[in-house]
């Protein structure tokens, strides 16, 4: 019998590993050392520096640090084959910093002001009352409670089982990231797609975004 080869994330972590670090219960062991190219690191360098510019520039690299640590499995061992993060990226929403795996956006860091808003792309199945894909049983309630205000989040319907929340303020993202049920959504969402193979997004990967991410 021919047993087929894991594809995604399934190559470094069995299901039941993926499934403690979903659930906070481990934290994987990952790679000492990062694999990268250098030519690639220098060719988003001026993207950076005009991001460092900006005002929102030490709240997103914070951010993306809490982000990096906490949403991402061995994010080193599967940086940007399996994840990466765009700085500056050329879309029509302008947005600062983008979290991509496989082909779906992840989570994405936009200007409001002089402040950020987050796109963050979910399950709807992990937001409703019941555990269903049905977006008229989403648990308004809950996903109000996860920011600081009421009105600092939003919500837009994808397709199928996904949807995506905004959030506004950097206060209220930071909230939204640690909040338990929220961070496993989030961690949820990102395994499905770390799972589906490579990074589409390689070519489009800023090392220097990736170090605040990283620790480095």
């Amino acid at each position: 019998m021919i047993h087929a080869t894991p594809k995604g994330l399934r190559q470094f972590l069995n299901p039941e590993q993926q499934r403690d670090w979903l659930e906070g219960k481990a934290t994987p062991p990952d790679a000492q050392e990062r694999t990268e190219s250098l030519e690639h690191r220098f060719k988003y360098v001026a993207r950076f520096e005009k991001l460092l510019r900006r005002p929102q520039a030490r709240e997103v690299l914070e951010i993306l640090r809490l982000y990096g640590e906490t949403c991402i499995p061995i994010p080193r061992q599967t940086e940007r084959y399996y994840w990466s993060v765009s700085c500056l990226p050329s879309t029509n929403d302008k947005p600062l910093v983008r979290v991509n795996a496989s082909w779906m956006e992840l989570f994405t860091l936009l200007p409001d002001g002089e402040d950020l808003r987050a796109r963050i792309i979910l399950h709807v199945s992990d937001f409703t009352t019941d555990g269903s894909p049905e977006p008229d049983h989403l648990d308004e309630t809950f996903i109000e409670q996860c920011v600081e205000r009421p009105e600092d989040v939003s919500h837009f319907l994808w397709k199928d089982d996904t949807f995506g929340i905004k959030v506004r303020s950097a206060a209220s993202i930071r909230k939204f990231l640690i909040n338990p049920r929220a961070l496993c959504a989030i961690r949820n969402f990102n395994l499905t797609h770390m799972n589906r193979g490579r990074n589409a997004y390689q070519a489009s990967h800023c090392y220097s975004v990736a170090d605040h991410m990283l620790g480095d």
